[in-house]
């Protein structure tokens, strides 16, 4: 009995700019203190943004090494208006682990 492949994905992922995949920084309290010990910065980035785009994105705009990604999707949060209630926009995380020898400065 043959058994049915399944068809092969197309790729129909939009190519991302490195000025489209990082939209902003997260400059926190949590996010300095991880900066100044841990040598790790958070920035908010494109949803259908992958990790090694994110990577490359990092390395190009800010001239530095990176060792390792780590991406988190949050939830918007539901929020009451006068109107009722609405919720915000669903949106993505990366921390960026850096090489030791290097820093991004925001300040």
């Amino acid at each position: 009995m043959a058994r049915i492949q399944p068809p092969a994905p197309t790729e129909t992922k939009i190519k991302l700019e490195p000025h489209q995949i990082l939209l902003r920084p997260l400059v926190t309290e949590k996010g300095v203190h991880r900066a100044t010990r841990h040598n790790e910065y958070a920035f908010e980035v494109h949803q259908m943004a992958t990790k090694p785009e994110i990577k490359a994105a990092i390395e190009k705009l800010f001239e530095v090494r990176v060792e390792k990604v780590c991406t988190q999707n949050r939830k918007g949060k539901t929020k009451r208006t006068r109107s009722g209630f609405g919720r915000t926009s669903d949106w993505r995380r990366a921390i960026v682990h850096l090489h030791e020898d290097d820093k991004i400065d925001f300040f």
